[in-house]
């Protein structure tokens, strides 16, 4: 059963999300966050299989837009994710049969990261998990041209600007979107144009949107999956938030992929990736039982 609603909205834009539930009452519920660098992507990215692969086991799912950089800033971003989890709060039980106090968020590498932004929220979820996310926008990963991008086409500022709206995006595919951000990271202007701070002068500005800045005692457990051979989000960003959350003892686990690549769970059949899947549904059936 899938319904779409609309979880935020003024004037100048309407966020959707869409409810993917079971037959059961009172279910768990996963928040589910999509990827696309910030800058693309849509709330229907969660593939049919993943999407049945969580209600068969048991839970609800919600997976959400947000407004995109870099018409909206990462503040702005931010806003909608905790704005999504207060509507799914406080309006979800009268819309769907969930159990409003048994939330977890699931994210995917942008998506992941802002999973991981989640746990340093005032009102956090009860488990995260950051599928090849970061937590960390201050590294040279992020901020220094990337060796992965610059192998591809050169895109020029002019193809590049002219895929930027002057109204506040929501929704967008990777087809539109997509050459936006290889000129970003060719350009190691990423994360200046997601937070209107520029990283080489104002670093400090920004570990307050590093999730690995920002664990205290509190912080949901987390599990974290990667590849070893991922050259988006380099595998080293969730070792590092597996140490920074050990160090503040907060419950948390590395399913390391060997060989696997960035988005390696597309690969949906893959005994590897089936096997991380499971411990994945281990993890949430243990912090969201009633």
């Amino acid at each position: 059963m899938k319904k779409t609603v609309i979880y935020k909205s003024n004037d100048c834009f309407s966020i959707k999300a869409d409810f993917y539930g079971n037959s059961k009452d009172h279910a768990p519920v996963i928040v589910y966050i999509h990827g696309g660098g910030l800058v693309w992507g849509t709330r229907e990215g969660i593939s049919d299989e993943m999407i049945k692969f969580y209600n068969d086991n048991g839970f609800a799912l919600f997976s959400i837009d947000y407004r995109l950089a870099p018409e909206t800033k990462l503040p702005g971003i931010l806003d909608d994710v905790q704005d999504a989890l207060r509507w799914l709060k406080s309006e979800g039980p009268n819309e769907f049969s969930i159990d409003p106090e048994r939330i977890a968020v699931v994210g995917s590498s942008a998506g992941g990261f802002l999973a991981l932004c989640t746990g340093s929220f005032t009102h956090k979820p009860r488990a995260i998990v950051s599928f090849y996310g970061y937590g960390d926008i201050t590294g040279k990963w992020a901020t220094n041209p990337s060796s992965f991008y610059l192998q591809k086409d050169h895109v020029t500022k002019n193809i590049a600007r002219r895929l930027i709206s002057d109204q506040v995006i929501t929704e967008a595919s990777i087809e539109q979107r997509f050459l936006y951000y290889v000129y970003a990271r060719q350009q190691g202007i990423w994360i200046q144009e997601i937070t209107g701070i520029n990283p080489k002068i104002h670093k400090d500005a920004l570990l307050k949107f590093c999730p690995k800045q920002n664990i205290t005692r509190d912080y949901s457990p987390t599990l974290l999956l990667h590849g070893t051979k991922d050259e988006d989000v380099p595998y080293e960003q969730s070792v590092f938030m597996r140490g920074a959350l050990i160090k503040e003892r907060v419950e948390t686990k590395l399913i390391t992929i060997p060989n696997g690549e960035h988005v390696f769970d597309k690969d949906f059949d893959n005994p590897v990736v089936q096997g991380a899947l499971r411990q994945v549904i281990e993890f949430l059936q243990y912090h969201l039982s009633e």
